[in-house]
C-alpha cells in the first residue's frame, strides 16, 4: 500500500450546510442505493440519513468520511462534500513531482520501462499527458511525422485533442468515428460518474466544440455489440498499424492526484504493427 504525507488536521472552513445533505442524496441514488441499503453498509441508522439529507442535522467531519467511503465517492469529490459540511478537506491533491511521492515516482518510472519496446504514458483523469517512455516518443515522432504541435497556451500536451482534431492524428486514423464515439462516450460516463465536476465538464465541451464532433458522441451506443479490444488503426506515410492499449490505475491511493493518475500501456494488435514498433525502438 502506498502512503503519502498526513492529511492537514481538520479544522473549520466556510461552512455550507444547505449543501452537504443534497451531494449526499445525489451520490447514494447515483450509486443506486436506498437510505436503508446504505445505512446498513455505513452503520448509521435510516432516520439520522433521512436527517442528513434534509438538513435536518449536521454531520460530524468523521460522519462524512464515513458515508463517503461507503459511497466509493472520488477523493477529489470527498473533499467537496468536507468543505460542504463545514470542515477542511481531508485528501491532499500532490504534484507528482513531490519529495513525498518518490517511491510512487520510482515505481511508475519502473512500470515504463518494462513496457519497452512499446509505448507506455502517464495521464491525468482528463487525458493530459504526465510522462511518456521512449517508445512512446518514438511513436509520437511517428504519427506526427516529426514534432508534435505545440498545446494551447497554458495547457499539457493531450492524448484526447489529439485524437480530435483534424489539425493533429485525426487525419491519420482509419477508423477515427468508432475511435473518437467510444472516447468521447466513456471519458464523458466517467466524468457524470465522479460527480461532474465543472473543469472536467468544461474539458467535455471544449473537446465537443472540435468539427464533425457531433453531441452524438457523448451516448454510449448499445445496440452494437463491441469488440473484446478496440483497436485504432493508423495509416501513416503508407504504413499501416494497429494498436490497441490498457490502462491502469493506482491501488488504495490516499492522495488525489494519485487516484486520477492512469498508466496507458499500447500493444501490437498484429505481427506487421509489432515489427514496427520495434523498428521505432531500434531507431531510438
Amino acid at each position: 500500500m502506498m502512503r503519502t504525507s498526513p492529511a492537514p488536521a481538520p479544522s473549520v472552513a466556510s461552512s455550507q450546510p444547505d449543501l452537504f445533505g443534497p451531494m449526499l442524496r445525489t451520490w447514494r441514488r447515483r450509486r443506486g442505493a436506498s437510505q436503508l441499503a446504505l445505512a446498513l453498509q455505513s452503520g448509521v441508522s435510516q432516520r439520522h440519513l433521512s436527517f442528513l439529507e434534509s438538513g435536518r442535522a449536521r454531520p460530524s467531519r468523521e460522519m462524512v468520511v464515513q458515508l463517503t467511503t461507503a459511497l466509493d465517492v472520488p477523493l477529489r469529490q470527498r473533499n467537496a462534500m468536507l468543505l460542504a459540511a463545514g470542515f477542511a478537506p481531508a485528501y491532499r491533491e500532490t504534484s507528482l513531482a513531490a519529495p513525498e511521492l518518490s517511491a510512487v515516482r520510482k515505481a511508475i518510472d519502473h512500470m515504463l520501462r518494462q513496457q519497452e519496446p512499446y509505448p507506455a504514458v502517464v495521464i491525468d483523469r482528463l487525458w493530459n499527458l504526465m510522462q511518456a517512455n521512449e517508445a512512446a516518443q518514438a511513436f509520437t515522432l511517428f504519427l506526427f511525422e516529426g514534432p508534435p504541435p505545440p498545446p494551447p497556451p497554458g495547457k499539457p500536451p493531450n492524448l484526447l485533442r489529439w485524437l480530435l482534431d483534424a489539425k493533429a492524428l485525426r487525419p491519420k486514423i482509419s477508423n477515427w468515428e468508432e475511435v473518437a464515439r467510444h472516447l468521447v462516450a466513456t471519458t464523458y460516463a466517467e466524468i457524470l460518474a465522479d460527480g461532474g465536476e465543472p473543469k472536467a465538464l468544461a474539458f467535455i465541451e471544449e473537446i465537443m466544440a472540435y468539427p464533425d464532433v457531433p453531441a452524438s458522441f457523448r451516448r454510449v451506443r448499445f445496440e452494437e455489440r463491441p469488440t473484446p479490444v478496440l483497436t485504432v488503426d493508423y495509416l501513416v506515410g503508407g504504413k499501416a498499424m494497429s494498436v490497441f492499449s490498457t490502462i491502469a490505475t493506482l491501488g488504495t491511493p490516499q492522495d488525489v492526484t494519485l487516484q486520477e493518475v492512469r498508466i496507458e500501456n499500447f500493444f501490437p494488435a498484429d505481427e506487421r504493427s509489432d515489427a514496427l514498433f520495434k523498428s521505432l525502438a531500434a531507431k531510438g
